[in-house]
C-alpha cells in the first residue's frame, strides 16, 4: 500500500522555521516526483515546490523562493521541506504528494497533511 505522512507543522512566530517531511512507504521516493502543497482556509491549494529525488532537480513557487529548501534523503525513504523566515501568510495545510514524472500536472498519491501556522 502507497502512502504518504507528513509531519513537522505547528504554531510558529513570523521570521521563525520549520521543517516538515514527507515521509513515504509501499514505494521509494526516489522513482517519483515528489511535490509540496499548502491550502490555506478559503483560498485554492497552491504548489510551493517540488523535487526528482532521481536528479535532484527542484522547483519553487516564487512567492517562497530563497526562504523553502527542499530536499530528500533517499536511504530514509523521506522528503523534508525547510522552511525558514516564515510569513503569517505561509499560514496553510501543508501537503506532499507523489507522481511518476514532471512537477507539473495531477499527483498520484497525496499525503494527510500537516498544519502551519505563523502568528505571533
Amino acid at each position: 500500500q502507497l502512502q504518504l505522512v507528513e509531519s513537522g507543522g505547528g504554531l510558529v512566530q513570523p521570521g521563525g522555521s520549520l521543517r516538515l517531511s514527507c515521509a513515504a512507504s509501499g514505494f521509494r521516493l526516489d522513482y517519483y516526483v515528489i511535490g509540496w502543497f499548502r491550502q490555506a482556509p478559503g483560498k485554492e491549494r497552491e504548489g510551493v515546490s517540488c523535487i526528482s529525488s532521481s536528479d535532484g532537480s527542484t522547483y519553487y513557487a516564487d512567492s517562497v523562493k530563497g526562504r523553502f529548501t527542499i530536499s530528500s534523503d533517499n536511504a530514509k525513504n523521506t522528503v523534508y521541506l525547510q522552511m525558514n523566515s516564515l510569513k503569517p501568510e505561509d499560514t496553510a495545510v501543508y501537503y506532499c504528494a507523489a507522481k511518476d514524472y514532471g512537477c507539473g500536472g495531477e499527483y498520484d498519491y497525496w499525503g494527510q497533511g500537516t498544519q502551519v501556522t505563523v502568528s505571533s
